[in-house]
């Protein structure tokens, strides 16, 4: 019981860490565009995790999005923060987060606001 805790709570701290940094990168990169539950600029992020893109009721998204068959996930949304147009051309996010350890701290704070 104790060797299992002492290799499951490294990696429960650590990946609650990796959130908590991905919550102070996402409020200082993204919420200029983009909050958890109001369309800004951009749409609303809570519940982005396992979404169709394009697909927020209300929200004008561009052709490029709205067309796409994307489900938001890990793999689509580390491509799509690298590089939007990578993913998906003609889209009307320009925007990179060029790290890939901030990415990854960035999709799994979404990916913990998502499935609460």
């Amino acid at each position: 019981m104790i060797l299992v805790a002492i290799v499951l709570f490294p990696r429960i701290s650590r990946a609650e860490a990796d959130a908590d940094h991905g919550k102070e990168l996402f409020e200082k990169r993204c919420t200029g565009c983009h909050s958890l539950d109001q369309d800004k600029e951009g749409p609303h992020l809570r519940g982005v995790y396992g979404r169709q893109a394009g697909k927020v009721p209300g929200f004008t998204y561009s052709e490029a999005l709205q067309s796409s068959a994307i489900t938001w996930d890990d793999a689509s949304l580390d491509k799509w923060l690298t590089n939007t147009d990578s993913l998906i051309a003609d889209n009307d996010m320009a925007f990179r987060v060029v790290k890939p350890d901030e990415r990854a701290d960035i999709i799994r704070y979404l990916k913990a606001v998502s499935l609460k």
